[in-house]
């Protein structure tokens, strides 16, 4: 398992109630489930629209399952952003 951090923007940043917290997962899919236990409620709605960045990168399509977590990664969790 990877350690490392998740980083919540805007109205996710709101529904967890933290602006990050630490990650202990093998994979984005692994991190995702243990945030969705800890936060149930709204936290669970809003990242069904988010997208994610790990370690800088788009994770775009790929399935959440095959995105593997380094050692002090980083997850961003980015809801849609109005404006332009």
């Amino acid at each position: 398992m990877a350690k490392g951090t998740v980083r919540y923007w805007a109205a996710a940043k709101a529904a967890a109630g933290v602006a990050e917290e630490p990650y202990d997962a093998a994979t984005l899919a692994d991190a995702l489930e243990a945030a969705r236990r800890r936060h149930p409620g709204e936290l669970v709605r809003v990242l069904r629209r988010c997208s994610f960045l790990v370690d800088g990168d788009p994770v775009g399509t790929r399935a959440h399952e095959t995105v593997r977590l380094a050692d002090g990664g980083t997850v961003e969790v980015l809801p849609p952003f109005a404006g332009g």
